[in-house]
């Protein structure tokens, strides 16, 4: 039998805080990150280093033109285009951005599903960068290849659509 000790009213209750801490309500399912109507052009705008505003706007560009969507905001900070829907491995299911990109602390980060480390090649010609699961991580724009960027950027969602065939659809913008 389980210690118990007296309550001020005389009522037993459990001896260890463990065993005395309120039940936990199961953790939502719903990811944080969520697609909303938040003015892309007004966050942009809002970057307050003006290289990295530069920089940002500037991929945006690159992933609009390559994508052919236009830009949703997703969460406070991540310019997303396309969606798919995704199913991961412990049954979570919900909606996603294709490809996009985010002024980071210290860094610009790019997105797109399926990663980038199939291209070796251009990543090489890009220039100075990082890489993490699904991200390309920049400092800036200054001493990278734009031209070798773009095709990068064709290239990762042209994967995209092999992985997901259906990714790139239309986010009810015109």
């Amino acid at each position: 039998m389980a210690a118990r000790r007296l309550t001020a009213d005389g009522g037993r209750q459990p001896a260890t805080a463990a065993a005395r801490a309120k039940p936990r309500k199961a953790k939502s399912a719903e990811l944080k990150t969520q697609v909303n109507d938040a003015s892309v052009d007004r966050f942009l705008k809002s970057i307050p280093d003006e290289v990295q505003r530069a920089d940002t706007i500037a991929v945006a560009d690159m992933l609009r033109s390559a994508t052919k969507q236009e830009p949703k905001m997703w969460g406070t900070s991540i310019v997303g285009f396309g969606t798919y829907h995704y199913r991961g491995k412990s049954g979570r299911e919900g909606e996603w951005f294709v490809s996009g990109v985010s002024p980071r602390k210290g860094t610009l980060t790019l997105y797109v599903l399926g990663g980038w480390d199939h291209d070796a090649a251009l990543l090489a010609e890009v220039g100075k960068h990082s890489l993490g699961k699904g991200c390309l991580y920049l400092r800036s724009l200054a001493g990278i290849d734009r031209s070798a960027l773009k095709r990068l950027i064709v290239a990762s969602l042209k994967r995209a659509k092999k992985i997901e065939p259906l990714a790139v659809h239309d986010q009810g913008n015109a």
